[in-house]
């Protein structure tokens, strides 16, 4: 298994919890498929924090692109990188 630095694999984690960035995203940034991503964050979180991150992103469509709406072309929140 790949191993990651702390502030790759802190950002790996964040974008797993995220609901608009898909598993694919993660593939093509970090080289992790989603059964390796899994296995990352259950070695990663508590027990308890995995089960609750296994019951959010478990048919959520937005984490695959496949099943995604066509409409949704981004990962992120029109406003979430604004500047000031």
């Amino acid at each position: 298994m790949n191993q990651f630095d702390p502030a790759h694999l802190s950002r790996i984690i964040e974008m797993a919890w995220e609901d608009r960035t898909p598993f694919e995203a993660i593939e093509h940034l970090y080289g992790l498929n989603e059964s390796a991503l899994i296995k990352v964050m259950q070695r990663e979180l508590k027990p308890s924090s995995f089960r609750l991150w296994r019951a959010r992103v478990s048919g959520r469509k937005t984490k695959h692109l496949k099943l995604r709406h066509p409409d949704i072309s981004r990962g992120y929140c029109s406003t979430q990188y604004k500047m000031r």
